[in-house]
């Protein structure tokens, strides 16, 4: 039992994998394959049998794995955020997710016929979407800015909140089946909230005052976020996820503690038990679903595509600057995602020890749901933004990594020429200064899932990997040659020719082509800085073309980008050579004598 628990544990981390690797080629949300590959291993083959496989072991296993998924997307929440996100995105994640929460539990109920409080937290758990199904759609929808940017920030404000509403039915549905009056449900919503507040303090107190050493942190923080859900249950039942979830919220709006690293893990872990869990929840499911489960599903999904999802946001974005393009097609867009496919198969769980009944129609329904939306927007969002005419063409933006003066400097330059530029590095020095410059940045690393949920890509394609650090310059190509295209992601050397002696920098010539020249390097890019090389752009006409530029400015002078006509941008690299015609715009790195030159006349 050991050997095959084993096995099949591992068979399942595997599958877990091979899903997030397909979802990551193919550009669609990971929750997708993760639910087909549970259903072909449990309902459809039978191979797996979750609850003979980890028996008893089964419910507090998954409660543990949604307590720290919830814990990871309530630390996404900041407060501060929520006064600058538009009123569209005010009026999704309050008004309009309460309409959708009410006319999605009335078609649970009218359709599906599911008892009203199971209806009701089924459409707590449906009004939810959130950035991992989101961001991998807004890749290859490419509407416009106001559209991704309401979709993004809906996803990510609404996650949390979501969840938080999801718990709160949930703890009332309990509490009534067990015959607790209200005030045992208002104990048990105070305790949660209080040890959820105490155990975010002691953690920031702990974090702050660095009681913790660096290399235990991620540690401590996944042991204080599980001794909270543990000691919340255990003084009061069912209130440890409202406990966890307090306690990301707080721990995230907590501006005395920096919270980056333990992000990063924490993304890293809830990909891990998000690549098991659902496997393991979508084995789960019955076949045949119960009785009226199989249409009721798909009834009730289409009346969340065509009837809810658009009631709700024309409602929420009344008195919008958005216009009637835009609402449709957010109206047509709003896959569901994570927190509604762990959370309910959890509380399935627990409703059903309980005899609820309904309850064994729930995970059914959130997965017909979650699957229904996921597959038909994929397939036909983009279509449908190219018919509103609301999708971006051609993505031509530029993304820098690296903040040092060198990406500084390129990145203005190409700002300057009416290019949209994203700056993006961990460096905070770096990033302040680019912000002093006028210049859009990201602060964190490019290829982290935080970037993935929060750095708006809307009208960026290319990269441009110029960072002092050659590991992380490497890593962000691998990253985004899968999102841009191989012959759009460029970098930058950090070693010149005569000093690249091992086999990783014959891979690194594999990755991606050297940006201006094979002999270009960073260090050298900066020296030339630092003796007064400045970079110069100019319009070439027919009496003033590339020849005349270089006998004015100096054979020396190195041509870095050139724009043609239509406003297309070339990039100058070891693998293309441009030849500026008459109407192009260069932007050349000329040397100081010329531009004293220049002055003085």
């Amino acid at each position: 039992m050991i050997v095959n628990l084993a096995l099949m544990l591992t068979l399942l981390l595997v599958i877990g994998f091979a899903a997030q690797w397909l979802a990551w080629r193919v550009k669609l949300p990971a929750i997708l394959f993760l639910l087909l590959a549970g259903i072909l291993l449990g309902p459809v083959s039978g191979l797996v049998e979750p609850d003979k496989l980890l028996g008893k072991w089964l419910f507090p296993a998954v409660s543990l794995a949604v307590a720290l998924i919830l814990f990871e997307g309530s630390m996404t929440l900041r407060f501060h955020e929520l006064r600058g996100i538009g009123r569209a995105v005010r009026g999704l994640v309050s008004y309009g997710a309460v309409t959708a929460l009410l006319m999605l539990a009335a078609a649970a109920h009218w359709i599906a016929g599911l008892d009203w409080p199971i209806a009701f937290l089924f459409g707590a758990l449906g009004c939810v979407t959130g950035p991992t199904v989101i961001v991998p759609m807004l890749r290859t929808l490419r509407p416009d800015a106001k559209i991704a940017n309401t979709l993004r920030w809906e996803g990510i404000v609404i996650d949390p909140l979501g969840a938080l509403f999801a718990v709160l039915v949930f703890e009332a549905i309990v509490s009534r089946e067990q015959g607790h009056s209200l005030g045992v449900f208002a104990a048990t919503i105070g305790s949660g909230v209080v040890i959820g507040v105490v155990g975010a303090i002691v953690l920031a107190f702990l974090l702050r005052r660095h009681l913790i050493p660096e290399y235990l942190q991620n540690f401590g923080t996944m042991a204080a976020v599980l001794g909270a859900f543990s000691a919340s249950n255990a003084i009061t039942h069912e209130s440890g996820l409202l406990a966890v979830t307090i306690m990301g919220i707080v721990i995230g709006n907590r501006r005395d503690v920096h919270i980056d690293h333990i992000m990063d893990f924490k993304e890293d872990l809830s990909t891990l038990l998000v690549s098991m869990l659902f496997v393991i929840l979508a084995a789960r499911l019955k076949w045949p679903l119960p009785d009226g489960m199989l249409l009721g599903g798909a009834l009730v999904f289409l009346a969340a595509q065509f009837v809810v999802r658009p009631v709700s946001t024309w409602l929420a974005t009344l008195g919008s600057t958005l216009n009637w393009r835009q609402r449709a097609l957010i109206a047509w867009v709003a896959p569901r995602g994570i927190v509604a496919a762990a959370v309910s198969a959890l509380f399935a769980l627990r409703l059903e020890e309980l005899k609820v009944p309904g309850a064994e129609g729930l995970v059914p329904l959130v997965f017909s749901l979650i699957i229904g939306t996921v597959i038909l927007q994929s397939a036909t969002s983009r279509q449908f933004a190219r018919w509103l005419r609301v999708a971006e063409p051609e993505p031509d933006g530029v993304l820098v990594f690296g903040a040092d003066p060198v990406a500084r400097a390129v990145a203005a330059a190409l700002a300057a020429a009416d290019f949209r530029v994203l700056v993006v590095d961990d460096d905070w020095d770096g990033i302040r200064a680019a912000r002093m410059q006028g210049l859009e940045t990201f602060f964190g690393s490019p290829t982290s899932q935080h970037a993935d949920h929060h750095m708006d890509l809307t009208g960026i394609g290319r990269l441009l990997a110029m960072s002092t650090r050659r590991e992380l310059n490497s890593l962000a190509v691998v990253h985004y040659r899968q999102e841009f295209g191989r012959e759009r992601v460029y970098r930058l050397r950090n070693l010149a020719p005569e000093e690249r002696h091992d086999r990783r920098n014959f891979a690194g010539n594999l990755l991606a082509p050297a940006l201006f020249g094979e002999d270009m390097t960073h260090a050298r890019f900066a020296e030339m800085m630092s003796e007064g090389w400045r970079i110069k752009s100019t319009k070439l006409t027919e009496t003033f073309d590339w020849p005349h530029f270089v006998e004015q400015y100096g054979s020396g002078s190195v041509l870095l980008f050139g724009i043609g006509e239509r406003g297309v941008l070339r990039v100058v690299s070891s693998k293309r050579e441009l030849d500026p015609k008459p109407g192009w715009t260069v932007i050349v790195l000329v040397p100081p004598r010329q531009d004293e030159e220049e002055a003085g006349t």
